[in-house]
């Protein structure tokens, strides 16, 4: 497929009544996987779209694709990765390797009765896809990536780069290493440091320079550098959303979480035998015109006629910045359903 890139900006729909009146009502439930349980948000009948979430988010992430989604004739599904929401948590960090994310994926998709499926994921439900396509490409036909490019396996030890990656200061990868650390900055106000994190790494933040919030400074907190002051009202994100986010790691902890950044070394030593290898479904790049992410990502970025080579486009939706299916979800449900349309016909498939 030929490869494109745009900048997208907001588009006004034009056709009442909006998707939520159009599509049938969402419904919960948890399934069994080899893990444990995945919590999981349905709506909507049809082929099986995926949604894989990332940190710190939950399915509720995807609450304006879910109805969208529906309304076109999809089936989509938004889960609780483990270690979030009703999710199992497992107490092994371990328990948290790609290889393990991977097979939860895969077991959802036959929980559900289907054999296969398109997948999408924001952040570390990026990656998370990505690699469920690379691993399974039996069970994932194609795959949309938001905010985080693909990378594929390769390279120096992760923990080596990352450490490189800081310089003086200590990237937030590195930082959230060490297991209880970061929790013992986030959870004393779990609220608060949501709202910090959600503010500042949103289209609505002040432009920062270097790695602005990925780095933390000797003996500092993440939290350093989220906007001064109390936080301000987000345009995309209202206080009862912001509760509900809440709430969840109130009553979960942020360690399952977490957990998933303790295992990059692991996924390394995993992933040896697909070093540098490229994911090969029909793919779509979608991120925030002002993600920091892929500031320091642009290389991954610029790799994609070689790491995605069916990528039929790249889009930077403006105004956004990482949180871009919550920021804009007009555009994004719009460039999702529109790549969901012009998929081959084997890539997306109902069961029977």
């Amino acid at each position: 497929m030929p490869q494109s890139a745009e900048t997208t900006t907001p588009t006004t729909p034009t056709t009442p009544p909006p998707p939520e009146a159009q599509a049938p009502a969402a419904t919960h439930r948890t399934v069994e996987v080899p893990g444990g349980r995945i919590h999981l948000v349905e709506q909507g009948t049809g082929p099986l779209v995926l949604l894989v979430h990332g940190f710190p988010e939950s399915w509720y992430s995807w609450r304006h694709q879910l109805p969208a989604l529906a309304a076109a004739g999809y089936r989509a599904v938004a889960i609780d990765v483990r270690g979030y929401g009703r999710s199992s948590k497992p107490r092994d960090v371990a328990a948290y390797r790609m290889l393990a994310h991977v097979a939860d994926n895969a077991a959802v998709v036959r929980a559900l009765g289907e054999e296969t499926a398109v997948i999408a994921g924001h952040d570390w439900g990026s990656p998370i896809a990505a690699n469920s396509a690379l691993l399974r490409p039996d069970v994932f036909t194609a795959v949309a990536l938001l905010s985080v490019p693909y990378t594929p396996r390769g390279g120096p030890r992760p923990s080596e780069a990352f450490a490189r990656i800081g310089g003086e200061e200590e990237f937030y990868i590195s930082y959230f290493q060490e297991p209880g650390r970061a929790e013992a900055e986030i959870e004393p106000d779990v609220r608060g440091w949501l709202a910090g994190l959600y503010a500042g790494l949103s289209g609505d933040a002040e432009p920062t320079s270097g790695l602005g919030l990925f780095a933390v400074a000797p003996g500092g907190k993440m939290s350093d550098r989220f906007p001064a002051g109390p936080p301000r009202p987000l345009s995309w994100l209202t206080e009862a959303d912001l509760d509900f986010y809440a709430a969840e790691f109130e009553r979960t902890g942020l360690t399952g979480g977490l957990n998933r950044y303790r295992n990059v070394d692991r996924d390394w030593e995993d992933l040896a035998a697909w070093d540098g290898a490229p994911l090969t479904q029909p793919a779509l790049f979608i991120a925030g015109e002002h993600d920091a992410s892929t500031d320091w990502m642009a290389d991954a970025v610029k790799s994609f006629p070689h790491t995605l080579p069916a990528l039929s486009a790249t889009h930077f939706v403006d105004g956004c910045g990482h949180w871009v299916q919550q920021e804009n979800p007009d555009e994004v449900n719009r460039l999702l359903v529109d790549w969901l349309r012009a998929l081959p016909a084997a890539a997306v498939r109902a069961k029977g």
